[in-house]
């Protein structure tokens, strides 16, 4: 499978059904989904379904949520990358990664490219990120890549208000001043 990203530390690949079970290991792990507002993937079948929608994305956008390698071992951490929220019309940063992962910079590290490859290679306008507002650790990454933040508001209808940032090329440009 073809590298869409490389960063000094990462790769990042469309996922596949060969990352079912990787997949599963994240999105059925308490802690990752603890602040996605998401529910724990049960079983490999039902990574299995997820995995297929997502990936009618990288044909429909060009773009999607991307597995996410340790470049030097090959080791499968997450998955970081853009998605198409059509009930906003906005395009959204997101990332999520093994526990055993966090703190160690990869999040700004593969939010920071993935910004470069969507304003630079796919000419995107503008990217959102949406974070619960405990989670600071997803905020803090965001505002370190130079997003800047938008507003309070619920991400699902009479849903609790959920923090949004946003950036596009000049304000990425402008932050790294």
């Amino acid at each position: 499978m073809k590298t869409i990203i490389e960063t000094e530390r990462l790769l990042l690949r469309e996922i596949t059904l060969d990352d079912r079970a990787e997949m599963f290991q994240l999105n059925s792990n308490p802690d990752v989904q603890k602040y996605t507002g998401e529910p724990l993937v049960k079983s490999v079948e039902e990574m299995v379904q997820a995995i297929q929608v997502r990936t009618g994305d990288y044909k429909k956008y060009g773009y999607g949520r991307w597995a996410t390698f340790l470049k030097d071992k090959m080791q499968f951490i997450g998955w970081a990358g853009l998605a198409y929220l059509p009930e906003f019309d906005e395009i959204d940063l997101g990332y999520r990664f093994l526990p055993k992962y966090w703190g160690m910079g990869f999040a700004t590290e593969a939010s920071q490219a993935i910004l470069i490859y969507g304003f630079n290679t796919l000419k995107l306008k503008r990217i959102i990120a949406i974070a619960m507002k405990e989670n600071k650790a997803s905020i803090r990454v965001m505002e370190k890549v130079g997003m800047e933040f938008d507003k309070f508001a619920p991400y699902e209808p009479d849903g609790e208000d959920v923090v949004w940032y946003w950036c596009d090329k000049e304000l990425i440009a402008k932050n790294k001043r």
